[in-house]
């Protein structure tokens, strides 16, 4: 092997589950949302966990019936109805949480678009497995 052979290795941070991670992204884009959107709010750090918990179970339980429901509006409209869906889960979750508050379609569409952003952007930090991940790159000389 010569001097310009690179080997890279992919180590994982501490055991943190990507479950936490992803819990916490979304914490992180619901505070931005009520920094941002004027009828966005919530009462405390634990209403905010709250609802990024009950978010990710709401997106990954009630929305996809809810877009296989309204599908045929969905392609009638080519997709733009997808935000209404969108802002419909942002919205059932304030209104199924106590101490969080959504006031008005607009303040729902805005605060699920900036959540959405924050988690985009953080998903490049976060590997396969669902952990974030640093990558490692030495030159070994043999």
């Amino acid at each position: 092997m010569s001097l310009d052979e690179t080997f890279v290795e992919e180590l994982e941070a501490p055991r943190v589950t990507g479950f936490i991670v992803r819990l916490l992204i979304n914490a992180v884009g619901l505070w931005l949302a009520a920094l941002v959107v004027p009828g966005v709010s919530f009462d405390g750090p634990w209403t905010l966990l709250f609802a990024a918990l009950l978010m990710g179970v709401v997106n990954a339980l009630i929305r996809p019936i809810v877009i296989l429901l309204t599908l045929p509006l969905t392609i009638v409209t080519l997709g733009i109805f997808l935000l209404v869906v969108n802002a419909a889960m942002f919205g059932l979750v304030a209104w199924m949480l106590p101490g969080f508050s959504v006031e008005g379609f607009f303040s729902a569409l805005f605060g699920w678009l900036i959540v959405s952003v924050v988690s985009w952007i953080a998903s490049w930090f976060i590997g396969p497995k669902g952990r974030y991940e640093v990558m490692i790159v030495e030159r070994r000389i043999r």
